[in-house]
C-alpha cells in the first residue's frame, strides 16, 4: 500500500510539472507572437515616417533639400528592413546579416539608378548573426559608406567596384570593411572631423554604439575597416 500511494503522488507531481511546462510554453508563444507583432508594427511606423518624408519632398524645389530628405528616407528604410527581418526570423533574438545586407545593397542600387553593368557589388559574408541593436548600427553604417561610394566615387559614369566583407575576428570580434576602387577621398580631407553628416554618423556609431574602432585606407580607392565586438563593450 506504501508504495502504491507514492506512486499515486510521484504520479501527481508529474502531472503538476506537465501542466506548469504547458503553461510556460504557451506564455512564451505569447511573448514570441507579440514580440514579432512589435517588430511589424515598428517597421510599419517606420514605413508610414519615410511616405511622409516622401510627399513633403515633393512640394520642394530645392534640390539640396530635396537630397536631403532623400537621404533621410534611406536611413529610415535601413531600420525597417531590419525590423522586418527580425519579423520573418526563426531566432528573434539575431537575424541572419547577410541576407539583410544584400537587400540593402540591392535597395541602395536601385535607389541611385546604378547600372549594373558599370558598378558592381561584391558581398563577402561569413556565418554572422547579430542582435538588434548591434544590426541596426551596422546597417546604417553600411547605408552610409554605400551610399557615398555610389554618389562619388565613380564619376561621370566611371565602372568599378565596391566590395562589402564583413567576417568573424578573435574571439567575438567582427571585421567589417566598406571598399571601393573609386577616386577616393580628397588628400586632405579628415573623415573623423568632417562637416560630412554621413561620416558623422559612420564615426558616432562605430565609437559610441558599436565602442569600435575604425580606420581608413586610401592606397587604392577607399576602404574603410571597421572592427567591433558583437557581444558589446
Amino acid at each position: 500500500m506504501k508504495i502504491k500511494g507514492e506512486n499515486l503522488q510521484l504520479i501527481k507531481i508529474n502531472k503538476e510539472l506537465q501542466m506548469q511546462n504547458e503553461k510556460l510554453e504557451e506564455s512564451l508563444r505569447q511573448k514570441e507572437m507579440l514580440l514579432r507583432e512589435l517588430h511589424h508594427r515598428v517597421k510599419n511606423n517606420m514605413q508610414v515616417i519615410s511616405s511622409l518624408l516622401r510627399l513633403q519632398s515633393r512640394t520642394l524645389d530645392d534640390k539640396k533639400a530635396i537630397a536631403v530628405f532623400s537621404e533621410c528616407q534611406n536611413r529610415i528604410k535601413t531600420m525597417a528592413l531590419i525590423h522586418e527581418k527580425f519579423y520573418h526570423s526563426e531566432d528573434l533574438s539575431n537575424i541572419d546579416f547577410e541576407t539583410y545586407v544584400k537587400d540593402l545593397v540591392k535597395t541602395l542600387v536601385e535607389f541611385y539608378d546604378v547600372s549594373q553593368n558599370k558598378i558592381t557589388v561584391d558581398i563577402n559574408i561569413e556565418n554572422i548573426s547579430l542582435e538588434i541593436d548591434t544590426a541596426i548600427s551596422c546597417g546604417l553604417i553600411i547605408n552610409e559608406l554605400i551610399s557615398n561610394s555610389l554618389k562619388y566615387a565613380f564619376p561621370q559614369g566611371a565602372k568599378g567596384n565596391i566590395g562589402v566583407s564583413i567576417l568573424p575576428a578573435e574571439e567575438d570580434y567582427v571585421e567589417m570593411i566598406i571598399s571601393d576602387n573609386g577616386i577616393g577621398l580628397p588628400a586632405e580631407l579628415d573623415f573623423q572631423k568632417t562637416e560630412t553628416l554621413g561620416l558623422q554618423i559612420v564615426n558616432t556609431f562605430v565609437k559610441n554604439q558599436l565602442s569600435g574602432e575604425i580606420e581608413l585606407d586610401r592606397s587604392a580607392g577607399t576602404k574603410f575597416k571597421i572592427k567591433f565586438n558583437k557581444k558589446g563593450a
